[in-house]
């Protein structure tokens, strides 16, 4: 596990005490028939700011199995059902299909060999659009919406995929290497949305429907410095007002992992510290998403994992953080399936039921997992 440094940790100490961005917040919600031209605007968060030094250094470890129907690090594929398949619902539409991937923004050719698998994969299978993870511009996020790490580590890679690219903010994003406390850095992602044609940040944190699917994307560095009040008092209206069938949240930190990072309320190890913790995300998670939303999705550890606890009796939980580079599996929180290696999930949702596949930068599909509700 990586060494943390004592300064780093009381300099977060004294950013935490400090006041954050108070944009005024703004509301949009809306169901869309299919997938939406993220025109429109998300609740903006008042407060911001995370922690951490993700950074994504390369790992030979080819991950661990879990202890059900995981994959052995052979690369063979594991196969939990038959797969996404057709039905009744899919003819009548009622089908949404995305792509969910985090840790992407570093320009390297990790990022391009899987920005050309997801173009194939949703070029073959189809996409509605891609749902990216946090962490979306390496190594401190972007200064402007003219920064040229726009083009170099977003525009030009997924050059090739002609989707929508829904984002929320990793604590990279936010700046200071990793350490979040450049808080004024996560308005600018959500601005480049007027800019780009394919960005699509609604607010720091948001909700948005397509078809029979509510989504709901979270700013878990808000949560991360215990600045998330705004954000459970609107995200708590969300999803207790979710129309559709299902509800899935997408944010950066993960609940559990077994990546370097680790669970919520433990990370890095470091129970016993304010902040680097994760106290924030576990207490923001307990209370208003786990047992209420129907999967959540992160990345911050650069692997690919679907954990087998739930969180709350009723949350699934996936990691898809191997977007651009991979760091090894060491945890023993209990798993379906968990790869160090570079890839990306791909999620039907087929009326009641939710298909999620694992699939590698060559293309191979290594899982697949069903569940319905």
């Amino acid at each position: 596990m990586r060494k943390v440094s004592w300064l780093a940790v009381c300099s977060l100490l004294v950013a935490c005490s400090g006041e954050a961005s108070s944009d005024e917040p703004q509301v949009a919600s809306e169901r869309d028939s299919g997938a939406s031209s993220g025109d429109d605007t998300g609740r903006a968060g008042d407060d911001t700011g995370s922690i951490g030094d993700d950074t994504g250094g390369s790992a030979d470890d080819s991950g661990s199995s879990g202890d059900d129907t995981g994959a052995t690090g052979d690369g063979s594929t594991t196969t939990a059902d038959d797969g996404p398949g057709t039905s009744d619902d899919a003819a009548a539409g009622n089908v949404v299909r995305f792509v969910a991937i985090g840790d992407t923004g570093k320009g390297n050719d990790g990022q391009k060999q899987v920005a050309d698998a997801i173009a194939a994969k949703c070029a073959k299978d189809g996409c509605d659009f891609v749902q990216l993870l946090g962490d979306n511009i390496y190594d401190s996020g972007v200064s402007s919406t003219s920064d040229p790490q726009w083009t170099t580590k977003f525009e030009t890679p997924y050059g090739g995929i002609s989707l929508p690219f829904f984002a929320v903010l990793g604590n990279h994003d936010y700046g200071g290497n990793g350490a979040g406390t450049e808080f004024g850095k996560g308005q600018h992602q959500v601005d480049y949305t007027k800019v780009s044609t394919k960005w699509k940040m609604p607010a720091k944190h948001y909700t948005r429907a397509v078809k029979h699917v509510d989504f709901f994307g979270l700013d878990t560095n808000m949560m991360m410095f215990s600045m998330a009040g705004e954000q459970k008092t609107v995200v708590t209206g969300w999803i207790g007002g979710a129309k559709g069938a299902w509800k899935i949240a997408f944010g950066h930190h993960p609940y559990y992992s077994n990546g370097p990072h680790g669970n919520a309320g433990d990370y890095e190890g470091l129970s016993w510290v304010p902040v680097t913790s994760g106290k924030g995300v576990k207490d923001f998670f307990d209370s208003t998403i786990c047992g209420k939303v129907d999967v959540y999705i992160s990345g911050h550890d650069h692997s690919r994992q679907w954990i087998k606890p739930q969180c709350g009796g009723k949350t699934e939980l996936i990691v898809s953080g191997g977007g651009a580079a991979v760091t090894e599996l060491k945890g023993s929180n209990p798993n379906y399936w968990q790869e160090s290696s570079l890839g990306f999930l791909y999620v039907v949702i087929d009326g009641n039921k939710f298909t999620g596949e694992m699939i590698d930068a060559t293309g191979k599909v290594q899982f697949t997992r069903s569940f319905t509700r």
